[in-house]
């Protein structure tokens, strides 16, 4: 079994690392494009576009399934590549986990890029599957970047400035970014000293996981554990900076082969 997984940078891993805690003998691609972050101020067309070539360059090794790691290409480009990729790929997109969120009942922050913050897209959702909940949307301006650096101290701002934005008493956060899951611990201390003594933070990594091999049109077919990873299209090895969170370091501790293509 193949599952490509794409997304501007290394947001991809925490979805890799649930994939593979489940399927360890599972074959990885995981496609990006670095060089072109942040993806969060550009143009849903150029989203789209930016997506499409990283989608391109993993559909190329014929994967059973392909993840769109990433909640702006998620937002911006999935209608275009399920109609262009599917039946014969299936794609996956991401969403935020704002329904067992609001199930539990307290108030909820969304933490999510500035451009995906008020969109109809996560208005959407919000209406959907927020019932009765307390929704606030949260932007974090220059998380994401932060994260795909490994820059500690501009996390340290991006996570503080969000956590002040964060209505006091919430009680569950909404990870609305595959980066914030890498710093998921982070943000919970950040918020904790203000926030519900049950704080709960959700993000969406093990639900995509699932979905995909859902999709995967013969399960039963294993792999070699292999992963591959494509910047732009063009073999890599996996970015220094994926090894100083949790994630890069499990996804290296489980993987057999090489951390390259």
């Amino acid at each position: 079994m193949k599952i490509a997984l794409m997304d501007s940078g290394i947001g991809l891993l925490a979805a890799a690392v649930a994939l593979r805690k489940v399927r360890p003998d599972a074959d990885l691609v995981l496609s990006s494009d670095p060089a072109s972050m942040p993806w969060g101020p550009r143009t849903p067309e150029e989203v789209t576009d930016l997506a499409r070539g990283c989608v391109l360059a993993a559909a190329a090794l014929e994967p059973d399934a392909l993840v769109i790691a990433c909640n702006t290409a998620s937002v911006h480009a999935l209608a275009t590549l399920r109609t262009e990729f599917e039946p014969g790929l299936p794609v996956i997109g991401t969403v935020p986990a704002i329904k067992p969120a609001a199930a539990l009942g307290g108030p909820v922050a969304i933490w999510a890029t500035p451009a995906t913050t008020g969109s109809a897209y996560q208005r959407g959702l919000i209406r959907d599957f927020g019932g009765p909940a307390d929704v606030t949307e949260v932007a974090c301006p220059g998380l994401a970047d932060a994260v795909e650096h490994g820059d500690d101290a501009a996390i340290t701002a991006a996570i503080a400035a969000a956590a002040a934005r964060t209505p006091a008493g919430t009680a569950a956060i909404v990870l609305g970014c595959t980066h914030y899951e890498l710093v998921a611990d982070r943000i919970r201390a950040a918020v904790a000293p203000t926030a519900s003594p049950a704080l709960t933070l959700h993000g969406s990594a093990d639900a995509v996981a699932a979905q995909a091999l859902r999709r995967v049109a013969d399960p039963t077919r294993t792999g070699a554990s292999t992963l591959t990873v494509l910047h732009a299209g063009t073999p890599a090895a996996l970015p220094a900076a994926a090894l100083r969170y949790p994630e890069g370091q499990a996804l290296a501790a489980l993987t057999r082969s090489p951390l390259s293509a």
